[in-house]
């Protein structure tokens, strides 16, 4: 008996450390979908027709409520627990970039893309003159796999990798990855919407190329919403995440300026993004770093490249020039002067250098802490990646799984 009870202990402490660590926002849509699937169970509520998404209810009545609905009902224990399995992960990662109230703007967003993608390609399908499919239009779907479509276009474009794996059985290259499980759902499990996964794929590029940057709102909307009086109960819980302390790697899309005309809008976030997805050869490094000196308005934070090879000299470099300007210019006894000044300097700079690690070190751990994660865990996860946050959170979230 005492080695399972030992090993039911050792579950449930894992189970609580993972749900611990599930930031506000991910957590409450579990918490929400999840009760509201029991309460339809034990009441014996299964009058779907009545709140999912119906091109035709919508288009004739006008019932613009089932945008939402339709998103947070589900039809089985294996269809809601399915959906928030995937959701967890993915929204815990989106929410530690973006901030709690960004990420519940930006649900409430590709719910409502979704649905109006998901009206228009209907409609288009049913009255085109070449072929009608008009089961379509009536077509009755709900769940929250929709939203989950758009939000792994979203969270692929904002990681940058190359590849993902499917299922764990072999890897594909990221920008064919959310294509890849739209085909294999529809083989490997039935009564599956494909119109509504593909409306989400839609809505995730969409936003992820820029085109909904005049809908997004900018960054004093959110610190509202964050400094209202009767939200501070769930600003000051340790799973809520201010907008202004996630990591902003990737392209973060944010509020555009009205001034700007929409054909510079195409022109620049458009095809900047398109032509991300193709391979492009390497620059000269002056014109990167003219290119890190002017800071997207777009984009929050300050970005910054891995292993990048700057315009001054190295140390290796700085110090053969001093010794050979020494040795053509200057007498044994000036060549002892210089380089014991040489070496005091040095002293002096790698102090001034060790200090501003220090306080960037800690500048980082705060923000990681402030992102939810433990102070103890976040200062080894830092240590060992030398100083860089975007790979102790890696770290911390290889360790949370």
């Amino acid at each position: 008996m005492s080695p399972n009870i030992i090993t039911e202990a050792g579950v449930s402490t894992r189970l609580n450390q993972w749900w611990s660590s599930t930031p506000f926002i991910t957590s409450g849509v579990t918490i929400i979908c999840a009760a509201i699937y029991l309460v339809c169970l034990l009441v014996g509520y299964d009058s779907y027709a009545e709140i999912c998404f119906l091109p035709s209810a919508v288009a004739s009545h006008f019932q613009v409520y089932r945008f939402y609905t339709s998103v947070l009902f589900h039809g089985s224990l294996l269809h809601v627990l399915f959906n928030m399995l995937t959701f967890v992960p993915l929204g815990t990662e989106l929410e530690r970039i973006m901030g709690s109230v960004r990420l519940l703007f930006l649900m409430f967003l590709l719910a409502t893309t979704n649905a109006i993608f998901h009206l228009i390609v209907a409609f288009l399908v049913d009255y085109n003159p070449l072929y009608h499919v008009s089961y379509l239009v009536d077509e009755c779907s709900i769940g929250f796999s929709g939203v989950i479509f758009s939000m792994i276009v979203i969270e692929t474009s904002l990681s940058g990798v190359q590849y993902r794996s499917v299922f764990g059985l072999f890897n594909v290259p990221a920008k064919w990855y959310a294509w890849i499980l739209l085909i294999l759902f529809q083989f490997l499990a039935s009564n599956v919407s494909l119109l509504g996964h593909l409306s989400g794929i839609l809505s995730g590029f969409a936003y992820t190329y820029g085109l909904f940057n005049y809908l997004l709102p900018g960054p004093s909307f959110y610190s509202s919403i964050e400094g209202l009086s009767m939200l501070s109960v769930c600003v000051r819980r340790p799973g809520f995440i201010l907008c202004t302390g996630g990591t902003t790697y990737g392209q973060l899309p944010t509020h555009s300026n009205m001034s700007t005309p929409p054909s510079a809008l195409i022109n620049a976030n458009f095809l900047r993004n398109i032509s991300s997805w193709m391979p492009s050869r390497r620059t000269s490094t002056v014109q990167t770093s003219t290119n890190q000196e002017q800071e997207d308005p777009r984009f929050p934070g300050r970005g910054r490249t891995l292993a990048s090879t700057g315009t001054e000299p190295t140390a290796r470099e700085a110090n053969a020039n001093l010794h050979a300007r020494l040795l053509d210019n200057s007498t044994p006894s000036e060549l002892l002067t210089n380089s014991q000044h040489t070496a005091a300097n040095t002293v002096r700079a790698d102090a001034t250098v060790t200090a501003d690690q220090t306080d960037t070190f800690d500048e980082e751990l705060k923000k990681l802490v402030g992102m939810g994660f433990e102070r103890t865990q976040a200062e080894v996860a830092l240590a060992a990646a030398d100083g860089d946050p975007n790979v102790a959170i890696e770290i911390l979230m290889s360790q949370q799984d």
